[in-house]
Formats: C-alpha cells, sequence, structure tokens
C-alpha cells in the first residue's frame, strides 16, 4: 500500500474522537465508518450521540440527509445501521428493477467493509492493557502480543486497501454516482455543525461526561 493509502485507510480506521480529530478532508468513506462506529457502540449513548451528529453532519454537507440513504440512518436503531444498508434501493422508487440484485450486493459489500474494518481498528480497543497482558512468562506475553499487534497490523497492510476499494462500488449503489465532494473538517464544522474537537463540551461528551449534551 502506497503512503496516501495508508494514511487515508488510517483515517477510516481511527475513533474520530476529538482527541484523534480527521487530518485529511472527509467523504463517504469517513461517513460509512461514522456508521460502523455507531453499530460499535450502540450500548454507549454518549457515543452515539457524538457519532450521530458527525455523521449527521457529512450527510448534510453532502445534500443525502433528505434521500433514502439519510432518512434510513434517521430512522434506524444504533446497532442495526449497517444491517440495514442494503435496504436502501427498495426506498428508491425509480430504480426497483434490480433492487434485489443491488441489495445483495450491498449487504455482501458492507459485511466484508466491516470485516476489513473491525481489523483496522483493532489496536484501538485496548487502550489499556490488551488480552494476555497480564501473563506472568514473558516470552509467552511478547509472543502473544507480537500476534495481535505486530504482525496483524504487519499483514492489515496488504488488505487495508480494500476500503479503498469497496467505497467506490458502495457509494455507487447506494448514492447513485461515483463522484461526491470532500470537505475539511473546519469547513465541516463552520458550516454543517461537525462536532468542534477543540470544544471541551465534546471532549465531556465523547469520554462520557456530558449526556445531556
Amino acid at each position: 500500500m502506497n503512503t496516501s493509502d495508508q494514511v487515508r485507510v488510517n483515517q477510516l480506521t481511527s475513533p474520530y474522537s476529538p482527541f484523534d480529530a480527521p487530518q485529511l478532508p472527509l467523504d463517504f468513506s469517513d461517513y460509512l465508518s461514522l456508521l460502523w462506529r455507531i453499530d460499535r457502540h450502540a450500548d454507549q449513548p454518549n457515543l452515539v450521540r457524538y457519532y450521530l451528529r458527525c455523521a449527521r453532519a457529512l450527510a448534510s454537507a453532502f445534500e443525502f440527509d433528505n434521500r433514502s440513504l439519510g432518512r434510513m440512518v434517521r430512522t434506524t436503531e444504533p446497532g442495526l445501521l449497517y444491517a440495514t444498508l442494503s435496504n436502501v434501493p427498495f426506498r428508491e422508487t425509480g430504480r426497483l428493477m434490480d433492487a434485489a440484485a443491488r441489495k445483495s450486493a450491498i449487504d455482501q459489500l458492507v459485511r466484508l467493509r466491516a470485516d476489513v474494518l473491525a481489523i483496522g481498528a483493532y489496536q484501538h480497543d485496548w487502550v489499556v492493557g490488551w488480552p494476555g497482558s497480564g501473563i506472568l512468562d514473558p516470552e509467552l506475553r511478547e509472543r502473544i502480543f507480537a500476534t495481535l499487534f505486530t504482525a496483524l497490523r504487519s499483514q492489515y497492510s496488504h488488505f487495508g486497501r480494500l476500503l479503498l476499494v469497496i467505497d467506490i462500488v458502495l457509494q455507487e449503489l447506494l448514492m447513485g454516482t461515483r463522484r461526491l465532494a470532500d470537505y475539511s473538517l473546519g469547513i465541516l464544522i463552520d458550516h454543517y455543525d461537525y462536532p468542534d474537537p477543540e470544544d471541551p463540551e465534546v471532549r465531556d461528551l465523547y469520554r462520557g461526561d456530558a449526556l445531556d449534551w
């Protein structure tokens, strides 16, 4: 994977937290990663609120908040977003002839994307400690760490680019176009109500200290 692709994949697998804010302009791929985050943290209300606001800002910028995809996201419970993306073709009345085939393709691509993303985001799950970090045998402990992190990350560089390839196809299937603009974080904050990572209230929300935000 070349350097630019690696940087892009790193952002797509990042937590998008106010403490690790996106550095690259955000596009449809980032939107899909944010939806995955909403599902992944469905049992954490503060993170659901945070990621929903991020996703809604992008939907507003891309002007599909009131289209089938945007409406589906607004009406679907956190934890079920990825599973229901494949229903988008049936909400587009002008393209029903091959809706079943589109549904099948979206379902498989979304499943694959979720798997690839889960592996790429794996390192972010263990902020303090990791599975096996308490094992007393130092040699065994180091081998476990090398397997879970070093080996996994080195192999991920070979197939992480799948995210970029999958997203090109998903964008066309879900949005009917290969062309969508990208937006810098500053523009999203200033014009589309994306959570400002420098805002103390946003940081409190992410940490779970401001559930009424």
